[in-house]
């Protein structure tokens, strides 16, 4: 982990939200304390990809009762807005609809793509990952997945944790 040349302030988080019942999701722009090297740690000072620790520790960075949200509490959040593509009757679309930028929610999905471990960026404006707390495994944890191709929200339970996705963080 590296300190930014110009740590950025707590203050550069995001003031959008989406709230779902008593959880309110926050968008973290900026952290000061990020990962990667060359190339990868520049494109990660705009704040929007982070490694899943990266990322808990982003959300930790935000405050008290500020975290990486679990697998069950983007289950939930997703249900809400109609469901991910295996637990919905649209095959996920009306959340991925609803957590566009001005899909009505206030999520204001960002469409990143993601880093691999080799510092290679792939899928940008097709495909928005983000980390849940949820682990898989050692090395991998859960993710969703919104994809510009078939417009639907997905997850996945194999996202290796040295790629980097974007962020959401809840707060209690």
């Amino acid at each position: 982990m590296q300190p930014l040349a110009a740590e950025m302030s707590l203050g550069a988080a995001r003031k959008s939200a989406c709230a779902t019942g008593r959880i309110v999701w926050v968008a973290v722009v900026a952290v000061g304390i990020v990962s990667g090297a060359g190339d990868s740690s520049k494109r990660m000072a705009d704040g929007k990809e982070y490694t899943w620790e990266s990322a808990r520790r982003a959300c930790q960075a935000l405050g008290e009762g500020r975290r990486l949200p679990t697998d069950d509490e983007w289950q939930r959040m997703a249900k809400h807005y109609g469901g991910v593509r295996d637990d919905s009757e649209d095959g996920g679309k009306a959340a991925y609809q609803a957590l566009l930028t001005g899909g009505g929610s206030g999520f204001n999905a960002v469409f990143g793509g993601g880093r691999a471990a080799d510092g290679q960026y792939a899928r940008l404006e097709a495909h928005g990952f983000y980390w849940t707390a949820s682990e898989s495994g050692a090395g991998s944890a859960w993710f969703y997945n919104l994809g510009k191709g078939g417009l639907i929200l997905n997850h996945h339970n194999d996202g290796e944790k040295v790629r980097a996705f974007a962020v959401r963080c809840i707060r209690d």
